[in-house]
């Protein structure tokens, strides 16, 4: 039998969380970021508790439910929400955990139907969540278990941009438009490009990775610094071309509320082959650019973002790449999610994206190519993931919590490369000519920090499921 330490009391592990955040504090005001909080439970209940409920997170796109009825299951932290179509076109999102004794209502990943069957006992909830059906009523209970208070928990927030839904379990949130700022006009930039959007390819892949989400999150946030030294075979196999280039071509954009994107002067090594990030005339044809401001249309012809992420844990990448060694170039679109499991490991969840105008044939190249670079089995993904594997190794390092070790986020410090805010810049945010510097990242971690340290929530109570009148009277008895 294996002997494990008692765990600390509640009070003494808040006051070591508030410990670890001065530390944090501390090192973030030289640019460093102490190793333990890639590796530590106190700090993962932490951001389960103070980031994940409540703020605003990713949930699904709008094409992976389009019809009445349909839903999907999905995760905010580490509660397990189902998010549904409801017949007046309506989405809601709800909590999996029955009230009776909190098996999972619904077992299956997507799909369509009216009501959610709770295995164990038999409750059951229309798809807006309400309590429309208890076995044996008269015997069981006597009378009408209410659902106002009986039905799932209902996330109190839920909001679209660009047929993006993010749900929020705390009402206390600013509107989704507000807290995206920037990275909402950076969002329209990147998926509006067409009056019908873009669409979900397939379901995404789902596989675990032994990291911490905010590695993951940093990477994707604009650290274009490892590109040549990680990726150095995606070019030997003649996948990728020009990584050299990476931090030299890179431009940066700094958001609030921590939401990062790095961009590329494309048109700078290819001319007006880069323009829209290069992608051919008969995909560009089809783009109408006529809903962008000035700004937004200097952004996607000459530095369109490459990657990005919205805090705290959903990410963008576009790029070009062959399908095959040595081919034409194929620029693909990838969403993807950090999903947290624990203090060290995540599940990744990424989908590849197309344009509702692009033929069978055009959306499938598209999506094979992004499959090859960033699918469970992509080259990218593949050198990405095993480098995040060694960060959370690290983070639970005895040895570097003893020695209290930080990791550097001072490449800008003396750099000779000019890293300051681009002066003419007329976006929302910061903006830099270059991708040196780990300003996006160090963005991240700032508010990261705030959110962590700011009050404890008390109202993170996501509301039953308002009755909707729709209860079937056979169910109820």
């Amino acid at each position: 039998m294996t002997d494990h330490p008692p765990t600390p009391p509640a009070g003494d592990r808040s006051a070591r969380l508030a410990g670890l955040l001065e530390r944090v504090e501390e090192q973030l005001a030289d640019d460093l970021v102490p190793v333990e909080i890639f590796n530590d439970e106190d700090v993962f209940r932490g951001e389960m508790e103070r980031i994940f409920t409540h703020t605003w997170v990713f949930v699904a796109h709008e094409t992976e439910i389009p019809k009445s009825g349909d839903f999907v299951q999905r995760r905010i932290g580490l509660d397990p929400v189902i998010v549904t179509r409801d017949g007046e076109g309506g989405i809601n999102v709800l909590s999996n955990y029955c009230r009776h004794r909190g098996t999972q209502v619904c077992q299956t990943d997507a799909g369509n139907s009216r009501f959610f069957k709770c295995p164990y006992h038999g409750w059951t909830y229309s798809n807006t969540g309400e309590l429309v059906g208890t076995p044996m009523l008269q015997r069981a209970y006597g009378e009408r278990v209410d659902p106002t208070d009986w039905s799932l928990l209902k996330a109190p927030r839920v909001e679209s941009r660009q047929g993006f839904v993010f749900a929020s379990l705390s009402e206390d949130v600013p509107p989704l438009d507000e807290y995206l700022g920037g990275a909402g006009w950076m969002l329209d930039l990147i998926v509006g490009l067409h009056p019908d959007g873009m669409r979900v390819a397939g379901p995404p892949d789902r596989y675990k990775v032994r990291a911490n989400w905010k590695s993951a999150a940093e990477n994707f946030a604009g650290d274009v610094y490892h590109v040549p030294n990680l990726h150095a075979s995606g070019e030997q196999v003649r996948m990728a071309y020009g990584i050299d280039g990476a931090a030299d071509l890179g431009r940066s954009y700094e958001f609030e509320n921590g939401h990062n994107f790095m961009g590329h002067a494309w048109t700078e090594v290819l001319g007006p082959d880069g323009v829209l990030w290069g992608y051919p005339p008969r995909v560009k044809d089809h783009f109408d650019l006529s809903e962008l401001d000035e700004t937004q249309l200097r952004v996607v012809r000459d530095e369109p973002p490459t990657v990005g992420n919205i805090f705290p844990n959903f990410s963008f990448i576009r790029v070009f790449s062959p399908t095959v060694p040595g081919g034409p170039l194929v620029a693909f679109t990838s969403f993807r999610q950090w999903q947290p499991i624990g203090p060290g490991e995540i599940e990744l969840w990424s989908w590849q994206f197309v344009w509702k105008f692009q033929s069978d044939e055009d959306a499938l190249e598209d999506y094979v190519t992004g499959q090859f670079q960033f699918g469970s089995a992509g080259i990218f993904e593949q050198d990405d993931t095993v480098a995040w594997e060694g960060i959370a190794r690290a983070g639970a390092s005895p040895w570097a919590r003893k020695a209290e070790m930080s990791f550097h986020y001072q490449q800008g410090n003396k750099s000779e490369i000019d890293q300051s805010p681009d002066p003419d810049w007329k976006g929302p945010g910061l903006h830099r000519l270059t991708g040196y510097g780990e300003h996006n990242q160090l963005n991240f971690y700032r508010h990261w920090l705030k959110v962590m340290k700011g009050p404890e929530p008390t109202d993170v109570k996501p509301t039953g499921a308002a009755p909707t009148g729709v209860e079937p009277a056979e169910v109820q008895s």
